[in-house]
């Protein structure tokens, strides 16, 4: 017999699939897929949630969506958490200084959740990175920067209990993601150098809570000829004077 606790986790990780679908949707099948669930548990989930009106179901279709009352949830819990109207004129102006598209980023749980998305000007883009997209901390240059400044025993935990490899290649295994992060500390910035995407690489910068926590990530993305030798340099300093005036403002905002 399933406990409470098992019943509201399963419900969080169908939401969650859920959303990381957005706005497309999915079906019962490709969400026990996203979630390693069984067909039957998730559909007779999805079921109890429509009738809370936290899932609907597409008309016509076999797609299901987050509900109205998810929404409503969400613009209540807003007040506290939502910090997007105070970071986009910090992406905004990353965006412009270096024509890359840029990102703000919020930490949840294991995951970065991106919130904010701005293109710059330069023509090529990286499309690697949406709103809404949910990635491992260890992967992308904005979870290497929440990362690399988590307490030494929280970042343990962390690569102690994630396997990356599986999902994203080599290139994060334990021992080069524990480069990475003494990378990102010397430096201050992360720097993903196309290993999520060939060609693809970022660059992150940490945005700390009142309580002086990792809790949100700026980055900076684009084809890798832009990211290299003194440009680097470059992008790290805005990264982290953005970061370091954003910090600020959120801290403040929240006195």
């Amino acid at each position: 017999m399933n406990t409470p606790s098992d019943v509201l986790g399963r419900c969080a990780a169908v939401l969650r699939a859920l959303s990381a679908r957005e706005p497309g949707g999915a079906t019962t099948t490709q969400a026990a897929t996203d979630t390693g669930l069984p067909r039957p548990t998730v559909h007779r989930l999805l079921v109890g949630l429509e009738r809370e009106g936290l899932v609907e179901r597409l008309p016509g279709s076999a797609l299901w969506v987050l509900g109205t009352e998810l929404y409503l949830l969400g613009r209540t819990a807003s007040a506290r958490y939502d910090v997007t109207d105070t970071a986009r004129p910090y992406v905004q102006q990353l965006a412009r200084l270096t024509g890359e598209s840029a990102f703000f980023s919020a930490r949840q749980g294991d995951e970065t959740v991106c919130l904010v998305r701005e293109d710059g000007a330069f023509p090529i883009r990286s499309h690697v990175l949406y709103e809404g997209i949910r990635l491992p901390l260890g992967v992308a240059s904005a979870g290497l920067a929440i990362l690399a400044h988590l307490p030494v025993r929280e970042t343990d935990l962390f690569l102690s209990r994630v396997e990356l490899t599986d999902e994203f290649g080599p290139a994060h295994a334990e021992d080069q993601l524990r480069a990475r992060i003494a990378d990102a500390r010397r430096r201050g910035w992360s720097l993903n150098a196309g290993h999520v995407v060939q060609g693809s690489w970022g660059m992150g910068a940490a945005v700390f809570d009142a309580h002086d926590r990792p809790q949100w990530a700026l980055s900076l993305t684009g084809v890798e000829q832009r990211f290299t030798g003194a440009r680097q340099d470059e992008y790290g300093r805005l990264l982290l004077e953005a970061a370091h005036q954003l910090t600020r403002a959120i801290q403040q905002r929240r006195a």
